[in-house]
């Protein structure tokens, strides 16, 4: 073992800088994907549209075909948005006794705004969650396919 006397870290025998794992500090990578960069190099975007991620990266080249950001992303905006929400009608209501229309003329755009302003960037990281623990197909080995999961488990719909 080999100590770097620059960076302070060692190095094993044998172990070229190619051979070792890319290093993926999880709270980088979160905050890189919630403001709308790669997770990996955090300068390219991450969105080509609202919420529809680019397929690979312009600046470093990281393939984000594999993310599976499906369902996370709308659960923790609705949990948000649905805490802030109701907290202010009841705070709302304990001050300012209104009339059902009000609240609705008041709490119905607010719930709207909100939920459109975090959907992107709750999206952008949770793909960064993603890629920084190596889920579905981020890692460095390639998923099982479907056949081979299948095959090892058999059938289990019947």
């Amino acid at each position: 073992m080999q100590a770097n006397e620059t960076t302070g870290s060692t190095q094993h025998f044998g172990d070229s800088p190619a051979a070792r794992p890319a290093e993926r500090p999880l709270g980088r990578a979160i905050k890189r994907g919630m403001l709308n960069r790669c997770p990996a190099c955090g300068s390219g975007r991450l969105f080509k549209s609202f919420v529809k991620p680019v397929e690979n990266c312009a600046a470093c080249g990281e393939d984000y075909t594999p993310q599976r950001a499906d369902d996370l992303p709308p659960y923790l905006v609705i949990t948000i948005v649905g805490h802030v929400v109701l907290g202010g009608y009841m705070a709302t209501d304990l001050v300012w006794p209104l009339t059902t229309w009000q609240h609705l003329a008041i709490w119905a755009p607010i719930t709207v705004i909100l939920s459109l302003l975090l959907l992107q960037p709750i999206k952008g990281g949770a793909i960064g969650l993603q890629w920084a623990l190596k889920m579905h197909g981020f890692g460095d080995k390639p998923e099982e396919t479907e056949a081979e999961t299948t095959a090892a488990y058999g059938d289990r719909t019947a």
